[in-house]
């Protein structure tokens, strides 16, 4: 069985390495646009193919490139027809308030989540039309951890859920990602 996953790793990572970065950031949209792909298998073999460095940013560029066209399209095309449908609703605009509220620091942490449903942030940002500025900074911060995750920790679920290394590596991102995100709300004032 390993044997198999090692030719398929270098099947693919050929493949990338081939057809360049190009092929590298494709498969990273594609995962923004499809939600069921893995995300973190793709930034995995971008890492392989390309080295960690530049295997780093492609998928950081990608992922992030990702979330922002998503949350253009659900804010363009979407977000009208849900304020004409939530007018007459109270629980709904609500719950649509506190999303379009939420504090930068506490949106760069959900971002910044290995497990969080990107889609689902993004669509929802993208629907109540959560200020701009707040939503590019909070992807730009929060997918760094993430793409660190998966990239440089990229262990299956399983494991990392119960190696104490990976998850102590984990909260101290997580931290980080907190604690940039406050210094960049600071200087900008995006809350």
């Amino acid at each position: 069985m390993t044997e198999m996953i090692d030719s398929l790793v270098q099947v693919i990572t050929s493949y990338l390495q081939q057809f360049g970065v190009p092929f590298g950031i494709l498969l990273i949209l594609l995962e923004s646009i499809i939600p069921i792909l893995p995300l973190g298998v793709f930034i995995a073999f971008n890492m392989i193919a390309f080295g960690n460095f530049i295997g780093f940013i492609i998928s950081w560029l990608a992922t992030c490139t990702g979330c922002l066209l998503s949350y253009f399209f659900f804010s363009k095309l979407f977000s009208n027809i849900l304020m004409r449908k939530a007018s007459n609703k109270e629980k709904l605009k609500r719950i649509m308030d506190k999303v379009r509220n939420i504090k930068f620091s506490n949106l760069v942490l959900i971002i910044a989540l290995p497990f969080t449903p990107a889609f689902l942030i993004n669509i929802a940002c993208g629907l109540v039309n959560v200020d701009y500025r707040k939503f590019l900074f909070s992807v730009l911060i929060g997918k760094l951890s993430i793409v660190y995750f998966w990239g440089f920790i990229g262990k299956s679920l399983l494991e990392s859920i119960t190696d104490i290394k990976t998850m102590i590596m984990l909260l101290i991102l997580l931290l980080f990602t907190y604690i940039l995100s406050k210094i960049i709300n600071k200087k900008l004032g995006i809350d």
